[in-house]
């Protein structure tokens, strides 16, 4: 009878707690951890791939159904589709607890609609359209069945030759911590749980776009100054836009690889910076450590990894085969396994999926977004506004090649990459088998822009890597017989992304060959690049009075490329990278610090930090790109020569004018320089922006605000603090600013 009395109790208790936390995702997991076996809470930590859509290498395992039913899987990733998603939570649900699993997907720019790569749509400088591509990219996979994105990526990337710039958003800290915050709250939506939204990850923690090298998975050596003041504010920034989970990174940093370290993972993330969300490992880092030399074996792995916080084990089995065992061994406390399945847990009850494990599987909603148009026009607007114009010779005569008439009698469009439709996606997009028939090739798009009485003259010149030039007679004699030739040059789609780092950045094979036989002819000559990097191009810089460079604009890539080449989109997009003359300058980026041998300018070489043989500045800098009309800004004032505690806001206001012949939006860039302080600084530093659209003619007041929050950097003692001194303030329209004025910080 005691025993009886003693299980209603319980039963009672446990009904309203359970009734009390049903708003509370923290108080359901405790519940349910409470009923979990050690190995079903191991499960939840254990994330697989589906075998058909792997983004890695497959370890070969042919139980996985089996482990799923048992509730020893966590989540999946590379699963696609409401079919495929729903058969897998269905076995989920045939385990003990009725767990459901997660399901995650590289959705880096877009799904069914792909949008321009996040290195050219940084080009944009629009945080409000990248916000909108994200969650049109949520709404979607989160159609399809998917759970989780890996994406933002927000490392700072300053070496072209790393594959994965094309995956971020370039060189500065302060562009790519509004970038991340913008993609963030795109996937994220309104909140977990909504179904037009899906959980994002802020990947890869840390400073993976700092390998040695420009090489892919390489080291990271900085000092902690460098690594807290430049590389980790953007995922810090992710974190404060509560981003569901984090990703941490391949590489080790000062020798500890980012998998087991513990100084990023417990006491930044975890604890300095109170994040709630769960930490994944990228594909098989924690066995790689094994690799890296930091570990014995993955036993080892396993250990070191849990203990420094990472949560969820992509796919190396580390966890799901020695967790158990280093409990049982007391080598580590089962409350660091519990604390991790929390956090999982916590995000599975946000997501709503205990309440409905099918809510993100519905067929109808599927086929709704297989071909949303108005996805795709926003992939068009996208496309166009991350387009920059290089190059447009006789801007200041009135005279340029560009924009071009609609009414050319004769257009030759001469390269490999015309007629291409799925490298129009560029890297790290989601391969669907229509994709050859739904994306706009530029020859399409330019064939559906000009008017019918003009004539397309078409030839393939050359491939993209190879040495064969049994095309390029054709190709001048195409363009001989034309009024204006546009080329279409630059590396495969598949020349960047993850494991694409590249020694040589020139456009690859005969291409540059091709280009210089067409110049011969005299004819007018528009170049367009396609890259997922900052390439090298000199010789076109140098001789080809037009250039726009295109990155991957993705699905609509033709009519946006037609759109700025016609003037139907006047071009604004700047650069989210510096270009560098050549290969021996990397890693350029604006923000350098000085030396005590400064080079007063491009020509002083005398025993200066400069190289004998180059000019140290970039061939393009950082925040440079052309208009088809003119901006000039001037009238540079600032409120007070002084900022303090006391006068806490500096306002600085310039006058911007559109004295050209076109309307158009020009992005105002604020930059600050710290002239002396306890540890060196940046000669520039990127403070604030605005993107604005002007009349030709009209004229506008554009006015920043400056606090001395603004104005904070990390000492020597990893302090985050502000110090008197005296200040150079620069407005301009790229990171060569020099309209300059002075003020001084008083503490």
């Amino acid at each position: 009878m005691k025993k009886h009395v003693l299980l209603l109790l319980f039963t009672l208790i446990c009904l309203t707690t359970l009734g009390q936390s049903k708003s509370n995702p923290a108080a359901q997991a405790d519940l349910l951890i409470r009923q979990m076996t050690l190995d079903e809470k191991i499960g939840q930590l254990n994330q697989y791939t589906s075998d058909r859509n792997a983004t890695g290498k497959i370890t070969a395992d042919g139980d996985k159904a089996n482990q799923i039913r048992q509730g020893k899987v966590g989540s999946m990733l590379n699963v696609i589709g409401v079919e495929e998603t729903r058969k897998l939570q269905e076995l989920a649900l045939q385990s003990r607890l009725k767990i459901p699993m997660i399901f995650g997907l590289d959705v880096i720019h877009g799904f069914r609609t792909t949008f321009p790569i996040p290195l050219g749509e940084t080009a944009t400088w629009d945080l409000e359209l990248m916000e909108k591509t994200a969650h049109a990219a949520a709404t979607e996979a989160a159609a399809y069945g998917i759970h989780w994105t890996f994406a933002p990526m927000v490392d700072i990337s300053r070496d072209p030759r790393w594959g994965r710039v094309m995956e971020g958003a370039g060189e500065d800290t302060y562009l790519g911590c509004l970038v991340a915050k913008a993609r963030v709250n795109g996937f994220q939506g309104n909140g977990l749980g909504n179904i037009d939204a899906i959980m994002a990850c802020a990947k890869h923690f840390a400073a993976y776009g700092a390998g040695v090298g420009g090489r892919d998975y390489n080291s990271v050596d900085m000092s902690l100054r460098q690594l807290n003041e430049t590389y980790l504010p953007p995922f810090k920034a992710a974190a404060e836009a509560n981003v569901a989970t984090f990703m941490n990174s391949f590489n080790d940093i000062n020798g500890i690889p980012a998998t087991a370290n513990k100084y990023i993972q417990r006491d930044k993330l975890k604890k300095e910076w109170n994040y709630k969300g769960f930490v994944v490992s990228d594909w098989g880092s924690i066995g790689e450590m094994v690799a890296h030399g930091y570990a014995k074996n993955s036993y080892d792995a396993a250990m070191k990894a849990i203990i420094a916080g990472s949560d969820m084990d992509m796919e190396s089995r580390c966890y799901k085969d020695n967790l158990k065992q280093l409990v049982l061994d007391k080598k580590i406390d089962i409350k660091l396994i519990d604390e991790a399945v929390k956090r999982i847990l916590i995000k599975k009850f946000e997501l709503g999926l205990f309440e409905d494990p099918f809510r993100f599987c519905n067929q109808e909603r599927e086929n709704k977004q297989t071909n949303n148009l108005a996805n795709r026009e926003l992939a068009r607007e996208a496309g166009k506004k991350s387009i920059v114009l290089l190059k447009n010779d006789n801007l200041s005569t009135g005279k340029p090649l560009l924009p071009l008439s609609k009414q050319i009698k004769k257009v030759a469009l001469i390269g490999p990459l015309f007629k291409a439709t799925t490298a129009n996606h560029g890297f790290w997009s989601v391969a669907f088998p229509d994709d050859s028939s739904r994306i706009i090739s530029q020859y399409q798009g330019i064939k559906n822009k000009l008017d019918k009485s003009s004539e397309i003259l078409y030839s393939h010149g050359c491939n993209i890597n190879d040495n064969d030039k049994s095309g390029f007679e054709e190709a001048v004699a195409t363009a001989k017989s034309a009024d204006v030739v546009i080329l279409s040059l630059g590396e495969a789609a598949n020349m960047s992304g993850e494991a694409k780092s590249r020694s040589n950045l020139h456009l690859p094979g005969v291409q540059e060959e091709l280009l210089k036989e067409i110049h011969k002819t005299g004819k007018p000559i528009v170049l367009l690049i396609n890259a997922g990097r900052p390439l090298i191009f000199n010789w076109a810089g140098d001789n080809i009075p037009s250039i726009l460079y295109t990155w991957w604009l993705g699905t609509e890539a033709g009519n946006s490329i037609a759109d700025v080449l016609f003037g139907d989109y006047n071009p604004a997009a700047k650069l989210p990278m510096s270009f560098p003359r050549t290969e021996g300058q990397i890693p350029v980026y604006y923000n350098h610090y000085s030396t005590g041998r400064p080079a007063k300018d491009e020509n002083d070489k005398n025993y200066v930090s400069a190289y004998i043989d180059l000019q140290n500045s970039p061939r393009y800098p950082f925040g440079y790109g052309l208009s088809y009309t003119k901006f000039d800004i001037d009238n540079l004032k600032l409120s007070s020569t002084e900022l303090s505690n006391q006068k806490n806001k500096l306002t600085v206001t310039v006058d911007l004018t559109n004295s050209g012949n076109y309307d158009g939006e020009e992005v105002v860039q604020l930059y600050i320089r710290d002239l002396f302080g306890c540890v060196v600084r940046p000669v520039k530093e990127l403070k604030g922006f605005q993107k604005v659209m002007l009349k030709k003619g009209e004229t506008r007041q554009i006015t920043f605000t400056l606090t001395p929050e603004d104005l904070k950097f990390f000492n020597n003692e990893i302090e985050y603090i502000n110090e008197a001194g005296d200040y150079e303030l620069f407005v301009g329209s790229s990171s060569d600013a020099s309209l300059k004025a002075n003020f001084k910080l008083i503490l």
